[in-house]
């Protein structure tokens, strides 16, 4: 399984804002440390701020900044979101002939189930512990003065 780029942006935004910072976090300064794509960034970060993920404020100081502690994010449920996971695959459409007598999807959601059962059981706060913080801190540096 691999996830969509919308997660990997997901994820590293609320890594990046994990970090507490004195001044407000944008979406400029974001994309601009993970060398991505602005106006993509901008999607993500408004669907997070839809999910209650974000804070967000407008205007000159306005900037980014988690909802919650970072304790409080599961990453199963992130991830789920993020990626809007449904089912592996839909024996309905289109229509299987193995439809009812086939194992196969039985066993793909029980690999799901186990990989959401892992990614639960961690929180933002675990993954951004050290090193990671660390390596979060630096690039929160970076910023020009």
């Amino acid at each position: 399984m691999q996830l969509t780029h919308f997660t990997d942006l997901g994820l590293r935004v609320l890594m990046y804002l994990s970090t507490p910072s004195a001044t407000p976090v944008t979406i400029g300064e974001i994309a601009e440390r993970f060398s991505v794509s602005r106006n993509h960034l901008v999607k993500v970060v408004h669907f997070m701020a839809q999910q209650g993920w974000l804070a967000t404020s407008r205007g000159k100081g306005g900037g980014l900044a988690l909802a919650r502690q970072a304790s409080h994010y599961r990453l199963g449920e992130i991830i789920r979101t993020l990626e809007d996971i449904g089912d592996l695959i839909d024996c309905a459409e289109p229509a299987c002939f193995l439809r009812g007598r086939c194992r196969l999807k039985g066993v793909l959601d029980e690999a799901l189930a186990a990989f959401f059962a892992v990614l639960d059981r961690y929180t933002l706060a675990d993954v951004v512990a050290s090193p990671t913080g660390e390596a979060i801190a630096i690039l929160h540096q970076l910023r020009p003065a």
